[in-house]
């Protein structure tokens, strides 16, 4: 009998430990990383887990506030953070709180400066992210938006026509080079969520796309008759369709997306540009890069519920063959213009199935600026002066385009798209 019941305290003990172990387990299956990405249009808190997130959200009125409710994670670690990752300039977010609501729960409170409508969602494990847990803060009105656009604009419309009234005053007047004001919409590849491809010393596409757009709208700003308009000017993610759609609000006459190309072996190298095809890529190379850029929205995180009628719309109805024969044309009077700087790694504009491409009444181009995954080529991409020769190229190239194409009169774009 003595026997049976240590047998019993021993199996009892055994128990014990294995549930001892399986708490401290789920104890650690918490937040292993915390990132906030403000930008003007919208706000992005994003939860990295060990697993996949049980949570709920709600909001709550005077003051303006969204609350998540984590279960199974500890107010710990990561969640700490948060509230000094709140920047004073963040259009949505004022201040985040994190403290334990009730056993087992853990309450996030995020202070806001607007009303908003939130859009919270999960995403599986992609690329270098585990699970994910995202927060997209929106203003419910679209005028914020649309205020930042006109700001940028009317920016660039100013300083062209104080460019104009310095000439005049300066000199006798010169016919202008082109019939009316062309606005150029630059878009930075990847940003946020979605560092871009990584290059052997560390390099970052977004960041490498972001300075090289920042230096082509700087100088087509210069130019006579010219705007230009940044899709992203931060470090922040914007869907491929969005991409489309801003251009297309800020009634831009071309579209040009920056990239820094990567490959599976580092010594590819080479500048490219790409047009959209309605018929397939024009080489396995293509194919897997459209592939690896429409996989941005992936990475970055997009929320697969709330479906985009306007892309939808131009995937359907994709009657655009004279925008992409005029892609062709832009494409080529860059390729000609880069390759007097860096070698060009096919000698002919390429097309391939580009989701940020398919812009109906656009032309749109994506130059891939070089191989990142090349370390010689990474050494460049990161070098001022290589930066601002790829921008001038870019530049005089639009401008050989509208030399031989000049725009026609200003058709009135689509609004609330």
């Amino acid at each position: 009998m003595h026997r049976k019941l240590i047998h019993t305290l021993i199996l009892l003990l055994g128990l014990f430990a294995t549930l001892a172990v399986q708490a401290i387990e789920v104890k650690a299956n918490g937040v292993k990383a915390v990132r906030l990405w403000p930008s003007p249009e919208y706000s992005r808190i994003t939860l990295e887990l060990s697993e996949a997130a049980t949570y709920k959200h709600f909001s709550l009125k005077n003051p303006e506030r969204l609350v998540l409710d984590l279960e199974g994670v500890e107010p710990e670690g990561a969640l700490l953070e948060m509230a000094a990752m709140v920047i004073p300039q963040d259009p949505q977010i004022a201040s985040i709180r994190v403290a334990k609501n009730r056993p087992g729960v853990t309450r996030v409170v995020v202070e806001l400066k607007t009303e908003i409508r939130p859009q919270v969602f999960t995403l599986k494990p992609m690329g270098d992210y585990g699970h994910r847990l995202v927060l997209d803060v929106y203003p419910t009105s679209m005028e914020a938006v649309e205020k930042q656009v006109e700001a940028a604009i009317g920016k660039a419309e100013k300083t062209s026509a104080e460019k104009q009234a310095e000439a005049y005053l300066g000199k006798p007047a010169a016919k202008p080079e082109y019939v009316r004001l062309i606005t150029v919409a630059i878009d930075p590849g990847h940003g946020g969520e979605d560092p871009g491809a990584i290059g052997a010393n560390g390099s970052r596409e977004k960041d490498i796309t972001l300075s090289i757009a920042r230096r082509l709208k700087a100088q087509i700003d210069k130019q006579d008759n010219m705007r230009a308009y940044l899709t992203r000017d931060g470090d922040y993610f914007i869907p491929l369709h969005e991409r489309v759609n801003k251009a297309r609000r800020a009634q831009a006459d071309l579209f040009v997306s920056v990239h820094a190309d990567a490959f599976i072996k580092p010594h590819a190298r080479g500048s490219s540009v790409f047009a959209l095809s309605e018929k397939g890529a024009s080489s396995a190379a293509a194919k897997w890069l459209a592939k690896r850029e429409n996989d941005a929205d992936l990475i970055g995180g997009i929320n697969l519920d709330v479906k985009d009628v306007y892309l939808k719309q131009t995937l359907l109805d994709l009657s655009q063959t004279a925008s992409i024969s005029d892609s062709l044309k832009l494409g080529r009077a860059v390729l000609d213009e880069i390759g007097g700087i860096n070698r060009l790694h096919k000698a002919y504009v390429e097309q391939a199935s580009f989701a940020v491409l398919k812009a109906p009444d656009i032309p749109s181009i994506l130059v891939e600026t070089a191989f990142i995954s090349n370390p010689e080529e990474e050494k460049r991409l990161t070098d001022e002066a290589y930066q601002d020769s790829m921008a001038a190229a870019i530049v005089t190239g639009i401008k050989r385009y509208f030399d031989k194409n000049p725009p026609l009169a200003r058709y009135k774009v689509a609004q609330n798209l």
